[in-house]
């Protein structure tokens, strides 16, 4: 069996989409965990809200502005991140963004949207995993959606984006194989975060009468990120000689009495 070292004792991490939801229990989990953290998002007066939360919970973390439609934006913060807590030892790359379109919307807001999910992502690690490689250790981890697997109507660029990004991540952890840098994808359902509430009353009737339309509506079950949070620690907490490539996590639908299966009560046996 091949050996591998072990951890190192510090690993920092960075956190893309830290402002909120999956991304601020993620680099509040990481930090509860011992990881340095350099939490990144654009509105910053959030992240130095997390990072002093942080702080005060004992953890170390750093906020950092990053802004994943600017190339100089994500170089700048692949700089300032190893300059303030040292070399990038776990990537998150978590940031998203989801608006109610449709494949035939303006290419303008398309484009966007697949810059923020897929095209930043890719210019992130293009800027942090090489120094990561060459010191034959570290973990990547995509957040992506189920959308990828089991699109969803009116939110085209979103699933195209979550899709590309599960291919990338795919391509990435085959071409890093042997580097010791192991890359890994966790794959969201239905969660409780804030995508979604900047989105106008008409939009979401129409949204939500199209996937009831498709049967995407299974239940009023959602992840809330602390629970998320404890799936990428877990990944990214693997012994070397393990990786997990792909981890999804659903929603338990609250219990009910569901029609599909129940238990045989003792009338249902019949006579002998």
């Amino acid at each position: 069996m091949p050996r591998f070292e072990p951890h190192p004792d510090r690993r920092t991490a960075v956190v893309t989409g830290a402002s909120s939801g999956h991304g601020a229990a993620i680099a509040a989990r990481l930090a509860a965990a011992g990881h340095p953290v350099v939490v990144g998002a654009r509105r910053v007066d959030r992240l130095e809200e997390l990072a002093a939360k942080i702080a005060a919970d004992g953890g170390e973390a750093v906020a950092v502005a990053l802004d994943l439609t600017d190339p100089d934006s994500i170089a700048d913060f692949a700089r300032r991140a190893e300059d303030e807590l040292g070399p990038i030892e776990i990537v998150v790359s978590n940031a998203g963004d989801v608006q109610p379109i449709t494949t035939l919307a303006d290419p303008v807001e398309f484009h966007r949207q697949m810059q923020v999910n897929l095209l930043g992502a890719q210019a992130l690690v293009h800027e942090i995993v090489p120094a990561m490689v060459a010191r034959r250790r570290g973990d990547v981890v995509f957040v992506t959606s189920e959308v990828a697997v089991d699109p969803r109507t009116h939110m085209a660029a979103y699933v195209a984006s979550k899709a590309g990004l599960e291919g990338f991540a795919r391509a990435m952890a085959m071409e890093c194989e042997g580097t010791g840098v192991r890359v890994g994808i966790v794959r969201p359902g239905p969660s409780s975060t804030e995508q979604g509430t900047t989105w106008s009353v008409d939009s979401i009737n129409e949204v939500v009468a199209s996937w009831s339309h498709w049967g995407l509506l299974r239940h009023d079950g959602a992840i809330r990120p602390v629970e998320f949070a404890d799936a990428v620690l877990a990944v990214v907490s693997a012994p070397k000689g393990t990786r997990y490539a792909l981890l999804e996590v659903q929603p338990e639908a609250p219990i009910g009495d569901p029609a599909v299966l129940r238990a045989p009560s003792p009338d249902d046996q019949g006579e002998p």
